[in-house]
């Protein structure tokens, strides 16, 4: 069975990939792959002005979208 897949590139280098600081909440940026080969770039609000909040929310949400590759990190860095 097909199912929406979320694509991601990953930068080890940089804990905050993905995130941005937009007037002091920080907010995430994918994009999912859809089965009908349409993609959606989705920009959520993830509610919060601590930035390690923000890393593990990012890393729930990856985790919730199934992506096998990434797992939550558990590190501040």
């Amino acid at each position: 069975m097909n199912k929406t897949k979320l694509s991601v590139r990953v930068n080890r280098k940089n804990a905050n990939h993905h995130l941005w600081n937009n007037n002091g909440k920080w907010w995430c940026h994918l994009t999912l792959h859809h089965p009908d080969y349409t993609s959606e770039r989705c920009r959520l609000s993830l509610n919060t002005r601590d930035v390690i909040i923000a890393r593990f929310l990012r890393d729930s949400l990856f985790h919730a979208y199934g992506n096998d590759n990434l797992k939550p990190r558990r590190d501040a860095a």
